[in-house]
């Protein structure tokens, strides 16, 4: 089986679109009960949220028990401004604070490939400008070439995004070896987000700004840590305890092992480390 083509536009204006999401308009609002039945991350004007499949850029905004926290925002916009250069978006004009979009050439044509939704309901897909050769609604076998065509693989391959792996996405064996190519490429050249890239190696968090201004790191790994730090400085004392009961379940691709996410983090003093690099990892969702 495929992955499904959807016809359609994205749109930016009035929006806050990151290194790994963006707003979508299906020129047929049939097509999307192609990817199954359940909830839709769809508005009033038919847009609905994608979520670019097997990636995860730093975040610009994520909202947790009412606050806001975010990842170093230069790096954090590099991707975000890569995702809209490759889906032709220009002109875009933001708010004061960078939140909004208030202004751009907004709903270029283009398509995603895409099988499935994540659990809030948004397709988890490739994103590609311009038209498809194939019909509206067509069931495309996609190839590592065409793969390569993508927004997707435009951010792993210059080092703008994290892979981010997971069950039941639609991502097959081939696409997610080349997509692994691209990440051990970009970070052997130190490439983007690489050149400071603290996942493996270990943050020192010694004060919140670190975490939220200072270093990268491999994004699910950063939530979590935002989910539990509290005060100043933020202490890392029990945050094994509370990974171990959110339970986030990860296989591990080499060697093949289903584990617990806690137990591929490691916590010494201040110092937070994930043990294996995130490509070989697909989290079950």
């Amino acid at each position: 089986m495929g992955l499904f083509l959807i016809n359609g536009t994205f749109h930016v204006v009035g929006y806050s679109p990151d290194g790994d999401s963006i707003r979508f308009r299906a020129d047929d609002v049939n097509n999307w009960n192609l990817l199954g039945p359940g909830r839709r991350e769809i508005n009033a004007r038919q847009h609905m949220q994608i979520r670019l499949q097997g990636i995860d850029a730093l975040e610009t905004h994520y909202f947790q028990g009412g606050a806001e926290d975010h990842q170093p925002l230069a790096l954090a916009r590099q991707a975000r401004d890569l995702l809209l250069s490759a889906l032709n978006v220009t002109g875009v004009v933001w708010n004061a604070g960078e939140t909004t979009v208030v202004a751009a050439n907004d709903g270029v044509p283009g398509y995603i490939l895409a099988r499935t939704k994540d659990q809030n309901g948004r397709p988890v897909a490739f994103v590609f400008t311009g038209a498809a050769p194939e019909p509206d609604g067509s069931n495309v076998f996609v190839t590592v070439a065409r793969m390569q065509q993508s927004a997707n693989y435009r951010l792993l391959e210059t080092g703008q995004a994290y892979p981010f792996y997971f069950t039941n996405s639609g991502l097959f064996r081939d696409l997610r070896e080349a997509m692994t190519a691209a990440v051990v490429n970009a970070r052997a050249q130190a490439l983007g987000l690489y050149a400071r890239d603290r996942t493996n190696v270990g943050l020192v968090i010694t004060t919140a700004a670190v975490l939220t201004d200072q270093e990268p790191l491999f994004p699910r790994l950063f939530r979590r840590l935002a989910e539990f730090l509290e005060g100043d400085p933020p202490l890392l004392d029990g945050f094994l305890t509370f990974l171990a009961a959110r339970n986030d379940r990860v296989i591990v691709q080499s060697p093949m092992n289903e584990t617990g996410f806690d137990n591929l983090v490691a916590v010494n003093g201040q110092s937070v480390r994930l043990l294996e690099p995130p490509e070989n990892l697909v989290f079950i969702e």
